[in-house]
């Protein structure tokens, strides 16, 4: 038994090595991606970036216009992809549990979280750009919330079959119906894990650039028309990134580290409400 203990403890420490070194290994390349980010991102950080637009070769400029496209992509996409992916969570989880219509959905959601987002733009490159004959914003907006909805479908399931059954049986035996049940009993227990779904899918979508690429292009000047192609800051970062010249290449650092801040400020919110939850 004595010798059998030892071995048992030998191994045990050398997957512990093992793991732990696989862990730093990890983390230092994070820690060096995110030190190379810092570094240049905040050397060309300053008031400029949110005030002028993305300028000329050899010219001063900034990301005004990037920035504002993105926020209107993004706030087009939870528009439309955030009620399509909470109604059908709701169905899954209320409505049809037990259906072979939701094993199918649930099925349907699990590959589109896993699709590659290129093929997302392909998709509505197809079915929006190439009927309409240009690119375009409401494009670029719809083929964003395609991405949303996965993500809002299965955090809505999951937080709403986490609500106890005996809250609903409450509500059922003092005469509410069913649809008043979930909306003020079910959503209201699981408001705080919806949101942190939504705000995960705007986390998601906040840097992709290929699905963007195929249906709103880009524009490097001041456009609210959703009808014409839009600025985007993932796909200036990209365009920018690639090109030979210094000034473009340190916007595109610090576009970089825009959204880098952008999504840890949005996966911390994320976080944020779940004890929030709890507590209520």
């Amino acid at each position: 038994m004595t010798a059998r203990y030892a071995a048992r403890r030998r191994t045990n420490a050398i997957a512990m090595v093992l793991s732990l070194a696989a862990t730093i290994f990890g983390l230092g390349w994070l820690v060096l991606i995110l030190g190379a980010l810092l570094w240049h991102g905040f050397g060309g950080l300053s008031l400029a970036v949110f005030t002028q637009m993305t300028p000329p070769p050899g010219s001063s400029g900034g990301l005004l216009n990037p920035i504002f496209g993105s926020v209107i992509l993004t706030v087009l996409a939870v528009v439309i992809g955030t009620p399509i992916g909470i109604l059908a969570g709701t169905y899954m989880a209320e409505y049809g549990r037990y259906d072979r219509l939701t094993s199918i959905v649930r099925f349907i959601n699990d590959i589109l979280l896993s699709a590659p987002s290129i093929v997302v733009g392909l998709f509505i490159y197809e079915v929006m750009v190439a009927p309409m004959g240009h690119f375009s914003g409401l494009a670029g907006g719809v083929a964003l919330a395609v991405l949303v909805i996965p993500v809002v479908v299965r955090t809505t399931e999951d937080m709403l079959m986490l609500v106890p059954n005996t809250l609903r049986e409450a509500a059922t035996s003092i005469g509410l119906p069913r649809s008043l049940t979930i909306r003020h009993i079910c959503y209201r227990a699981a408001r705080a894990g919806m949101v942190t779904g939504v705000l995960l899918a705007v986390a998601r979508i906040s840097g992709e650039t290929a699905p963007l690429l195929f249906t709103s292009l880009n524009n490097q000047f001041w456009s609210t028309n959703l009808n014409a192609p839009m600025a985007s800051l993932p796909v200036i970062i990209f365009q920018f990134a690639l090109s030979p010249y210094k000034d473009w290449q340190s916007l595109a650092w610090t576009g970089a580290l825009i959204i880098t801040l952008t999504v840890l400020a949005l996966d911390i919110g994320a976080r944020a409400l779940v004890p929030s939850g709890k507590q209520q």
